[in-house]
Order: C-alpha cells, then sequence, then structure tokens
C-alpha cells in the first residue's frame, strides 16, 4: 500500500517483523504528516510469528533496485533518491539481513549524531530502529536527520563507498562461477 504524498522525497520503503510493527506504524503516520511518500513492504498485519530477514530482504532489494533503475544514485540529491527504514526490536537483524543485498548500505541508529554521520560519510540508504530502545521523540529526531542529511560526496568518501562496491561485484561473480 501505498500512502503520502511525493511531493518532497521518493519513495521510502517500510519494513518490520512484530517487534517493530507497532513503531513501523507511527512512522507511516509521521512521515505522511512530514509530506514523505511511503510504500510498506510488510509485515501489513501484526504477526507474533514472522521472521524480520524477509522484510529486511524485500525493503533492502526494492530501494537497490530502484536505485538501478531510475539511475538515482549519488550524486542525485537525496531528496530525490529511494531509501528503506527497518524497526525490529533491536535493529541489529534487520541491518544484517538488509546488508546482504549488494548496494544495500544499512546502518542502526540510536542517536541523531550517529544517523547524520552515517549519512554524510556513508551515504546511507536504509535505516534500521530498535524498537525496545528509544521513544518516540529519538526516533522522530533520529529520521528527520537521516532525511534531511546530504551525502557529503568527499573523495575519500566516494572512493570507500566505491570499495565496497567493488568488493560486493567481484564476491558476486565470485559466488556465481563457483556454482
Amino acid at each position: 500500500m501505498i500512502f503520502g504524498k511525493v511531493e518532497r522525497t521518493n519513495m521510502i520503503y517500510l519494513g518490520s517483523d512484530h517487534g517493530g510493527f507497532d513503531l513501523k506504524e507511527k512512522i507511516k503516520k509521521w512521515l505522511t504528516l512530514w509530506g514523505y511518500a511511503w510504500e510498506d513492504m510488510g509485515n501489513i498485519l501484526y504477526d507474533k510469528e514472522d521472521d524480520y530477514p524477509k522484510f529486511a530482504f524485500l525493503v533492502a532489494k526494492k530501494v537497490v533496485e530502484e536505485e538501478k533503475t531510475t539511475g538515482k544514485v549519488y550524486p542525485t540529491p537525496w531528496k530525490d533518491r529511494p531509501k528503506g527504514i527497518l524497526c525490529c526490536r533491536s535493529a541489529a537483524g534487520m541491518v544484517i539481513a538488509a546488508n546482504k543485498v549488494k548496494g544495500a548500505r544499512a546502518v542502526a541508529c540510536f542517536d541523531p549524531s550517529y544517523v547524520k554521520q552515517s549519512r554524510l560519510h556513508n551515504d546511507s540508504n536504509i535505516l534500521a530502529l530498535g524498537a525496545d530502545w528509544l521513544e518516540d521523540y529519538q526516533i522522530k529526531k533520529i529520521i528527520k536527520t537521516w532525511l534531511e542529511t546530504e551525502f557529503s560526496g568527499e573523495e575519500r568518501h566516494v572512493r570507500r563507498i566505491g570499495q565496497i562496491a567493488e568488493y560486493e561485484e567481484s564476491n558476486s561473480k565470485a559466488v556465481a562461477s563457483s556454482v
């Protein structure tokens, strides 16, 4: 389901397991209020038996595929690029799973300063939040900071992200040739 206005940003893909379900529902309301477009990749209904990897993979694949098909990667402004927000109890599992998708740069953040750094230096494209560790006022500040912080584009950071992409590419070719 897609909600929100498309005037300020490209799509923000949301995902959560049961542990982050209530938080994701709040985030949908906040994003709509702030004028951001979002799509809920699941779980759509609360299910205490669901597993986080499914939703992390769905969101990460969607963000990366949209980046590839639209060409909306750096240096395209951040506001015009696809993004993902994942919610679970700790954020750790979501980040581990999402980062298995080639091109995903998922981070777990618990502080606005940290999330700002993840955008400035690492061009993070997926934010994971731990529902058990944060209050609503903290989450709002973290999300707003993440959404409003442009990647610095400094040569050293571009170079490092490029090294990660090269490794992902060479590793995926090595895996494909061994199967």
